[in-house]
């Protein structure tokens, strides 16, 4: 039977008999009590033993850099055993930057996919696709520039890059394939379309920009969310601008000469019976 002890000397007055003779043993004989601190619970998480470190970030540190020093910390402390998980923001950190590579690939998977059902062809999409690489570095450009970091609302801007920046690669493309439908010669149906679509494109590089620049000046509740998505579409469409002009016609000349246009096929059946 337990009983709670104040002091050692409340052993004193606690006797034993034992099972074999009849004299009495007192408690203080048998086991001596040693006061200590201790956690008045023990919490529990995922059903292990668990103790839950929460700390304010200081001031120029973001939350990512937080964890990979506490994450360190703790693997040159904590024996092998240790088990180390998250929760609250942190997990959110941590499984919005493990599933940000999956859906971005998978966002340009399904462009890529897209437009080869459209341009009947794979060396045009892929033409259009080398602007988006491109995009995504003068996005991450931007955050450098302005000190914003790599969070969950510059991700979903950088997955709105994957359409915003295929679209201009989009115009000259297509409308060069429409020359060559029409019996233009490859260099001038290039030539052509770019200097045709030079204007559409700046123009809706520069709406798109300009459409960001809210996003950047607002101010008030969640005003940093929306200032890191304006910079990311900010210098990422402008970045997906410049370069469609430059790479899209250098592209396209290198790689679709030898390709024919989507209607090829038609306008050889068209010739082939009339014959």
């Amino acid at each position: 039977e337990r009983g709670q002890f104040s002091r050692g000397v409340d052993l004193d007055n606690v006797y034993l008999r034992p099972q074999r003779g009849d004299s009495l043993v007192a408690l203080a004989n048998l086991i001596d009590i040693r006061e200590q601190a201790d956690a008045n619970q023990l919490n529990r998480y995922n059903r292990t033993r668990a103790i839950t470190l929460e700390a304010n970030l200081a001031e120029g540190v973001t939350l990512g850099d937080a964890l990979n020093y506490l994450d360190n910390k703790a693997r040159s402390v904590l024996p092998a055993t240790a088990i180390i998980d998250y929760k609250g923001q942190s997990q959110n950190l941590l499984d919005s930057s493990s599933s940000i590579v999956f859906v971005l690939l998978l966002g340009v998977v399904v462009v890529f996919l897209v437009l080869a059902a459209q341009f009947e062809s794979w060396i045009h999409p892929f033409i259009i696709m080398l602007t988006v690489p491109l995009a995504t570095s003068g996005a991450l450009l931007g955050l450098w520039l302005f000190d914003s970091s790599l969070n969950i609302y510059s991700q979903i801007g950088l997955i709105m890059l994957v359409g915003l920046a295929a679209k201009n690669g989009i115009l000259i493309v297509e409308f060069a394939n429409q020359l060559r439908d029409q019996g233009r010669e490859f260099n001038d149906a290039l030539i052509e379309a770019a200097k045709v679509r030079l204007r559409p494109i700046l123009m809706t590089g520069i709406t798109t920009a300009a459409g960001a620049l809210p996003l950047i000046f607002s101010s008030g509740a969640g005003a940093e969310t929306r200032f890191t998505i304006g910079i990311v579409i900010l210098f990422g469409v402008s970045a997906a601008t410049f370069f469609t002009l430059a790479i899209v016609p250098a592209a396209y000349s290198l790689l679709a000469r030898g390709t024919q246009s989507p209607e090829f096929v038609s306008r050889k059946l068209e010739a082939e019976l009339k014959r």
